[in-house]
């Protein structure tokens, strides 16, 4: 990451020095302030682009605005003509000095601009990327649902919210459905009060949502993998809602509690309800997608594209959904958010602010990973036709 960001920075001086010594050249020449600037920004784009593209993001296959020229030419119009109106204000003289002074004001403010309408076309970009399902077979699997359910010291709730599942999503597939629940190190007896379960698998020790959930994944035997919270914040029926839409070809589908259509039955605490949106607005410093809830605790997905993800996904705790999101950006994957009702319990392993540090630290470590090429390439999935 450092020597990524040491070849940006060397790029950028390269092509601002041009900016500026070119347009001054040019304008003490006698070329009017419009057009001394035009060629100047675009001399500076001319060779910032394949500079970046060769030099500074070669070795990163996911940074992709570089290899487009529309888009890349799309912020430098953008940024220009912010440059050029800032040169038009401020450097009307032929004194040196306040030429290099204005045009470098104008280069801020333009740098600015730029960032901002990356990151806005970039997020577009994205969605309309993963918005479209995708036809293609069904998964392989011996049912037609596999339902995973991470616990930690749940003895005395599990059965029930096993009893629930089978109730409320199994009778709407003929119980073509398989549940799974991961004891993550709970030495409270849950595994005992989780007998009902078609599978049971335990953790020595306690490790964390993440790991629970890709333990579970990998034992799934569903041609669509689900998975949910023991509390059953989000009633288990909403599970089928899930099921039908990766049904109808989108890889993966997952809640939002923000959406307009959710409807909340029991609101979350006050500090809870403020770190989730702090987490929200923290993801995105590592993704490109406007994901509006990247933390709900219901999602669903075909069951190869599942055990992709989570044989690729590091996080062992908190983070691990937002590793997800990440690779599924990468990968180019299909994805559908879809109001939820919810229903917050008091009982919770959330911790607003010790889960928020650590959430910032996995986002840096899921970046350094991805800078260092360690991430796999495009899992192989069916044939592809867009819907």
């Amino acid at each position: 990451m450092k020597f990524r960001i040491r070849r940006f920075v060397v790029v950028g001086v390269t092509a601002t020095t041009l900016d500026v010594a070119l347009f001054v050249l040019l304008h003490q020449a006698g070329a009017s302030l419009l057009l001394a600037n035009v060629v100047a920004l675009n001399a500076a784009a001319l060779v910032a682009w394949p500079l970046h593209r060769l030099f500074t993001l070669a070795d990163d296959p996911f940074t992709r605005w570089i290899g487009s020229p529309g888009i890349f030419g799309f912020m430098v119009v953008t940024a220009g003509l912010v440059d050029t109106g800032v040169v038009h204000l401020f450097g009307p003289s032929r004194e040196t000095e306040e030429e290099v002074l204005a045009k470098l004001v104008a280069v801020i403010g333009a740098s600015l601009v730029r960032a901002i309408s990356y990151r806005i076309v970039i997020f577009r970009t994205i969605r309309n990327e993963q918005d479209q399902p995708i036809q293609r077979p069904p998964a392989v699997g011996q049912y037609r649902l596999s339902v995973v359910i991470p616990a930690y010291k749940e003895a005395d709730r599990i059965e029930n919210t096993i009893l629930r599942v089978r109730e409320e999503v199994g009778g709407k597939i003929n119980n073509d459905l398989e549940v799974i629940v991961v004891d993550d190190g709970s030495q409270d007896g849950t595994e005992t009060a989780a007998k009902q379960a078609d599978q049971i698998v335990v953790l020595p020790n306690n490790q964390g949502k993440g790991a629970a959930l890709r333990v579970g994944v990998a034992k799934a035997r569903g041609r669509v993998i689900a998975f949910t919270d023991a509390d059953l914040a989000y009633s288990p029926m909403q599970i089928f809602n899930l099921l039908v839409e990766v049904e109808n070809g989108y890889d993966w589908v997952v809640g939002n509690r923000h959406h307009m259509n959710t409807r909340t039955i029991v609101k979350a605490g006050f500090l809870r309800g403020v770190g989730g949106r702090m987490v929200n607005f923290a993801t995105h410093l590592l993704l490109l997608g406007q994901y509006r809830d990247t933390q709900c605790g219901l999602k669903a997905f075909r069951a190869d594209v599942a055990r992709a993800l989570f044989d690729a996904s590091t996080i062992k705790g908190f983070a691990f959904d937002v590793e997800l999101f990440h690779l599924a950006e990468r990968w180019r994957l299909s994805l559908l958010e879809i109001p939820v009702e919810i229903e917050n319990s008091e009982r919770t392993t959330v911790r607003a602010i010790q889960d928020g540090l650590r959430l910032l630290r996995d986002l840096i470590h899921v970046r350094q990973l991805a800078s260092k090429g360690f991430y796999p390439a495009n899992p192989e999935l069916p044939n592809e036709s867009k819907v």
